[in-house]
């Protein structure tokens, strides 16, 4: 079982990430310690922007993914106590360009030194080349915003740039491998000379190959993940504002970037209001979580500074994003986001979940079905229960996931859709039919179709298991505002007691369950909330959500 799981996820990779994992591994080259090439003249054209929280309360205190830890002795940079990504935000140095920062000017000086002195070129977690991508971006806006960096940082800013030049996670690619090319960009643009054009040109040259892969044509990133696409929008404004502080360097790439980049940024930001609810913020579909991306106000905030144009919202109807996968429907007080598409890239699926044919409901402004968000990337039964598909609001099919998710990060089987048919039907609804082939594996080769159908007072959900199967059931998670009123109505409702108002479930299934769940909204972040079952064993099973 185990050897066929390892086949079906390393049958995907590409051959660069296998050649680039052993190299990673046998090659370790030294610190380069050579003087830093001179910096570079600047227009004085950078737009300061603010888009994270602040992470850093008091001097040596600081708090990431909603846990707090101090960093009062130089072990605790690679505390083996702290959850990996905890350590990698200690790393990134984002609270240098938080609201605020201003104030907390001299603890960033003395924190700037202190990491220098404390981690050692090469060793650490901090030397691994996601942190060291981030950290570079975020040295350089803070000097770009007017402070001024210590000679030793500008001294450690070459070193690290010349590391990163050899680290470069080609056994990751996706979001990683661009974070990477940023952060060249950034030191080439940030110095001069022939190393710094050196830097430049390599991450010019990723990110053009990377973007064109990366931002589907509806302009969704193609790992699936509306947190991760408003990181990358936010990666492609930062870059778009650094082109225009260096607009004299004279790379003729940099120049013939700039339409590219511009283009990429209107339909990414047009995606991201799609794949928001009415509040403002986005789905938690795939790996999703709030506070980690900056909010998409923040962001439309951001390319308004920059001179870019309102770009119009989704309106009534369907609004279908057909390469990402994911379809809007939209109709009187209601807005529901549907996953009809596949995982993520078949080479690294890594912040997919097993979720195909999910989905979230808003009415009258308020979330009131949504899926489990994500609170953890470490390896474990909660990260492993969060990736299921019993922890998203579809269909399970006798126990199995839809997707073989295992691991932190891996997949093997994984659904692929099939059939997606949409019709705007009129008063008779908005309609999205969809199946997938996820449960094939199992016997008796079961396919699992959905249709949905949403009217001005009535969502219908509508799930069919063709072939043969002991048990299915449908689950639909609702938001921790939302409360079930029992026992059920005379007319066989149950009724869902929500800021929205009164909803009442119909279920048509042989055997319904309430029970209670958890809600992540964000990392570090439990939240209980009530999650209903429908169960049936032939046929298909319909549920209906109706409102005034």
């Amino acid at each position: 079982m185990k050897l066929a799981r390892y086949y079906h996820t390393l049958r995907f990779l590409r051959p660069v990430q296998v050649y680039s994992r052993v190299h990673q591994r046998i090659f370790r080259p030294r610190p380069d310690l050579r003087p830093a090439p001179p910096l570079r003249e600047g227009a004085g054209a950078w737009t300061p922007v603010s888009l994270r929280r602040p992470s850093m309360p008091e001097e040596e205190t600081f708090t990431f993914l909603n846990e707090t830890r101090r960093l009062s002795t130089p072990d605790l940079w690679n505390d083996s106590a702290a959850p990996k990504l905890w350590l990698y935000n200690l790393h990134y140095f984002d609270d240098l360009n938080a609201p605020g920062a201003e104030a907390r000017r001299p603890a960033h000086e003395r924190l700037l030194r202190r990491w220098i002195a404390e981690n050692p070129p090469g060793q650490g977690v901090g030397w691994e080349a996601y942190p060291v991508s981030l950290r570079i971006v975020n040295w350089i806006k803070w000097a770009l915003a007017g402070h001024v960096l210590p000679p030793e940082a500008v001294q450690s800013l070459a070193v690290q740039a010349r590391h990163l030049a050899r680290r470069l996670e080609w056994h990751l690619l996706a979001n990683h491998l661009l974070v990477n090319a940023k952060a060249l960009v950034f030191a080439g643009l940030f110095f001069s000379g022939p190393e710094a054009e050196g830097w430049l040109e390599c991450g010019l040259r990723v990110l053009r190959r990377e973007l064109r892969e990366q931002v589907l044509p509806d302009g969704g990133h193609f790992e699936r993940s509306p947190m991760y696409h408003a990181l990358v929008l936010e990666d492609l404004l930062d870059l778009e504002n650094l082109r225009r502080e260096y607009a004299q360097a004279g790379s003729r790439t940099l120049a013939a970037l700039g339409d590219e980049w511009a283009a990429a940024i209107v339909r990414m930001r047009r995606w991201l209001q799609v794949m928001c609810h009415p509040d403002g913020e986005i789905a938690l579909l795939n790996d999703a979580a709030l506070e980690i991306a900056p909010p998409p106000t923040a962001l439309e905030s951001y390319a308004g500074r920059l001179g870019y144009a309102t770009v119009a919202g989704p309106g009534e109807g369907i609004t279908h994003l057909p390469e990402s996968g994911y379809v809007r429907l939209q109709k009187g007080p209601a807005v529901v986001l549907l996953d009809v598409g596949e995982l993520g890239p078949d080479y690294n699926p890594a912040h997919g979940h097993a979720d195909t044919l999910s989905f979230e409901l808003s009415l009258f402004g308020e979330r009131v079905i949504v899926d489990s968000g994500t609170s953890t990337y470490a390896a474990g039964t909660q990260r492993q229960w969060e990736r299921s598909t019993a922890a998203h609001n579809t269909v399970e099919v006798d126990g199995a996931d839809s997707s073989e998710t295992w691991g932190s990060f891996r997949v093997a089987r994984r659904a692929r859709p099939l059939g997606l048919r949409v019709a705007d039907e009129g008063a008779a609804g908005l309609v999205v039919h969809c199946g997938h082939d996820g449960y094939r594996r199992l016997p008796g080769r079961p396919l699992h179709f959905r249709t949905w159908r949403l009217t001005e007072s009535e969502l219908e959900v509508r799930d069919e298991v063709a072939g043969e199967a002991r048990q299915a059931v449908a689950r639909f998670h609702l938001h921790p505002h939302v409360k079930v009123e029992d026992p059920s109505g005379p007319d066989g409702f149950r009724r869902l007691i929500s800021p929205a108002g009164t909803l009442r479930w119909q279920p048509d299934a042989d055997e319904i369950s309430i029970a209670q769940s958890t809600y992540h909204p964000a990392f570090g972040m439990v939240q209980s909330r009530c999650s209903l079952a429908a169960r049936w064993s032939t046929g298909q099973a319909i549920n209906r959500f109706a409102w005034s």
